[in-house]
């Protein structure tokens, strides 16, 4: 909205040309993000004690986590509040890619604030059910898929980190591809939002480094040196990515070990969303696997205990997801969330190293 109305009036004064550039547009929404979260975060925390909206805690859980009953969830909100607000104000508005990144995290907000509300109203754990969650899932991350394949800025490929000169054409199988890759993701924060701040830190570390990769992908010089999909106007995803990052980490302030509210599937459902959009839209989608290695690992570890369990009869984990684990084997719930938080900075930094390493 402001490139739209100050970029314009460059002309007349020249200061106003800065709005031209997505580097500064970028650090607008990032500090625009993460003072509306801590700013507003307060009011938005007694907004939902005053609803009652507490969190439900599994039985079959840690005992330490019975604690946590009625700390207010669906904080979740606050960011989604905070990404829309800073990306809105501060990118281009005629990038479809921008509009397809939002709407799509706008939308799987949506399917976790149903299943958040079922929850805190019913009391249970259960809220929408799987089937119908992962149903309006598939529909909504298909919807996206599509669109993005029409757009046909860059041809519809799998590409891979470490060979340059090599990617798998996908076609039309681009569409069930990504739309797998934006369901996957997306439960897989799920997954892993278990403790006090462990989805949001490797949320913050994975979107500031796709704010990274949107950028070179959409600037042609960068691309061409780095050897990189160049992919036109991806660079505007910079400034949803920079609100992305500001967003969780204002709402990390409230969400830390004690935290004072937790995000919800309103919030662990549409990060990952967004995420897997702008992976899919840059062509890094293999790159979104190892950056965000640790909700990779919390999917696996679910999936690997439900898989034993059925076949032996026999439990692979302690409990799962793996920081459950973790935990039963008697570490302190800050230690799990910190070392997580270590392991996916170092997954970050070798990310970004294979812009090189081609």
């Amino acid at each position: 909205m402001l490139y739209h109305l100050l970029y314009p009036l460059h002309a007349e004064y020249s200061f106003l040309n800065v709005f031209k550039y997505i580097t500064f547009r970028t650090f607008g929404a990032t500090v625009t993000s993460v003072l509306f979260c801590m700013l507003v975060g307060p009011a938005f925390i007694r907004f939902l004690q005053r609803k009652q909206l507490g969190q439900f805690v599994r039985e079959d859980g840690p005992k330490s986590h019975l604690s946590k009953k009625g700390t207010p969830t669906m904080g979740g909100g606050l960011i989604l509040l905070a990404v829309s607000l800073s990306t809105l104000l501060w990118a281009d508005l005629t990038s479809k890619y921008v509009w397809f990144a939002l709407v799509t995290t706008i939308l799987f907000g949506a399917i976790g604030f149903v299943d958040d509300y079922r929850k805190v109203i019913e009391k249970n754990s259960k809220g929408l059910s799987g089937k119908k969650k992962l149903f309006f899932q598939t529909i909504i991350a298909i919807g996206a898929a599509y669109f993005i394949y029409t757009l046909r800025d860059t041809p519809p490929v799998l590409k891979f980190p470490f060979l340059k000169d090599w990617s798998l054409y996908l076609g039309l199988l681009f569409i069930p591809f990504a739309a797998f890759v934006i369901v996957g993701a997306s439960n897989a924060v799920n997954l892993t939002d278990g403790l006090d701040g462990l989805a949001v830190g490797p949320t913050i570390t994975t979107s500031a480094t796709f704010l990274i990769l949107a950028y070179c992908a959409g600037h042609v010089k960068i691309a061409e040196y780095l050897q990189i999909p160049y992919v036109p106007g991806a660079g505007e995803l910079s400034i949803f990515c920079g609100a992305v990052a500001a967003a969780c980490l204002g709402f990390l302030w409230f969400n830390t070990y004690p935290a004072q509210v937790f995000m919800g599937d309103i919030g662990s459902l549409s990060l990952g969303a967004a995420l897997a959009v702008v992976a899919i839209i840059t062509k890094n989608e293999i790159l979104l696997a190892i950056c965000g290695g640790i909700f990779v690992i919390e999917a696996l570890s679910v999936m690997a205990q439900v898989t034993s369990f059925k076949m032996t009869g026999k439990r692979v984990l302690k409990m799962a997801p793996i920081h459950h684990h973790f935990e039963l084997k008697g570490w302190a719930e800050p230690k799990v969330i910190v070392r997580f938080w270590i392991i996916s900075i170092l997954l970050s930094l070798f990310t970004l190293s294979t812009l090189k390493l081609r």
